[in-house]
């Protein structure tokens, strides 16, 4: 795998941390991230991993895997937040 998509795909890794890690309801730690600057970054990398991506990928491949990544990052990182919880037994 070329180089430049690993590093668009972490970007866009980055980016959904970022904006779950904003979120009130996250698990990974005891208090939320500010908002306005964990949002705000979480954009501007999610931003640059789409970039990449479209760089690397022709614009119909790039888009398609910077959505699905997205999707399954975005459902994925609630349970992992549950799981963690349920193995603390805190959740």
């Amino acid at each position: 795998m070329d180089r430049n998509v690993i590093l668009g795909l972490l970007l866009a890794a980055a980016g959904c941390a970022s904006v779950y890690l904003a979120s009130p309801n996250q698990r990974w730690r005891v208090a939320p991230w500010p908002a306005w600057p964990a949002r705000a970054a979480g954009a501007l990398l999610l931003a640059a991993g789409l970039i990449v991506l479209l760089q690397v990928l022709r614009p119909a491949a790039g888009s398609f895997v910077f959505v699905h990544w997205l999707m399954l990052l975005l459902v994925l990182f609630p349970y992992l937040g549950a799981l963690r919880g349920a193995r603390q037994g805190t959740g």
